[in-house]
């Protein structure tokens, strides 16, 4: 099994990359508070510190309406703590709209809709992820970066090739916080009605199977 040193090093390689490349101001993580993008947001940030000293990482979180409270008092406290230029997107839904009745158009709505706003506003030419290719066998299939049409950007996934395991290991040797969901039980976070706490299974196995087996279809519409 390959060592997480030298998948911290190819992470650092593309960042640094699109670090050279881009404009720091054009990029930005698509951050959810979870343990994924905030591992790449903190690799983000020791890049731009070395390439670009004094420059805050962009982050944008999608903020649906239905997220646990742990995990959004957890982004604004270290968006706070790390100085992260955070804005926060949300969808242009009433409060009727009927949450988690369809999968697959209430992530459109919620999730896809406003993430293509923002960037397509906020003239975003890099969004990069937390997306990991063992979490999906969808995920598995993509390359490390993508490039969109529409709004044009480029989406690239620095911690592609880490497993579940390497993200915690990371985590705690640099030390990097987390939200207390996770020493709950909770292995992955999504919106309240779609994530569930479960004992065995995959990593995964507590997310809505509905939308875990439309991930093809969420992705053709933009979808992370």
């Amino acid at each position: 099994m390959e060592g997480l040193e030298l998948k911290v090093a190819r992470a650092r390689r593309v960042l640094l990359e699109v670090a050279h490349t881009w404009k720091p101001q054009d990029v930005a993580v698509a951050w959810t508070g979870g343990k994924d993008s905030t591992v790449a947001l903190s690799l983000w940030q020791r890049v731009l510190d070395e390439a670009h000293p004094g420059m805050r990482a962009k982050a944008l979180s999608l903020d649906t309406g239905c997220k646990f409270p742990e995990v959004v008092a957890f982004r604004d406290r270290m968006a706070q703590e790390w100085s992260i230029d955070l804005t926060v997107v949300r969808p242009d839904v009433g409060p009727d709209y009927p949450v988690a009745v369809d999968r697959v158009a209430c992530c459109r709505d919620l999730k896809v809709e406003p993430l293509l706003r923002a960037l397509k506003e906020r003239e975003i030419a890099v969004l990069l992820t937390g997306v990991r290719a063992d979490e999906n066998p969808e995920r598995a299939s993509r390359p490390q970066a993508e490039t969109f049409d529409e709004p044009p950007h480029v989406r690239v996934h620095p911690v592609l090739e880490f497993s579940e395991m390497d993200i915690w290991a990371y985590t705690m040797a640099q030390g990097l916080p987390y939200c207390t969901l996770y020493a709950q039980g909770y292995r992955s976070l999504g919106c309240v009605p779609c994530t569930s706490l479960v004992v065995g299974g995959d990593e995964r196995a507590g997310r809505d199977a509905t939308k875990e087996a439309s991930m093809d279809a969420l992705h053709a519409l933009g979808y992370f």
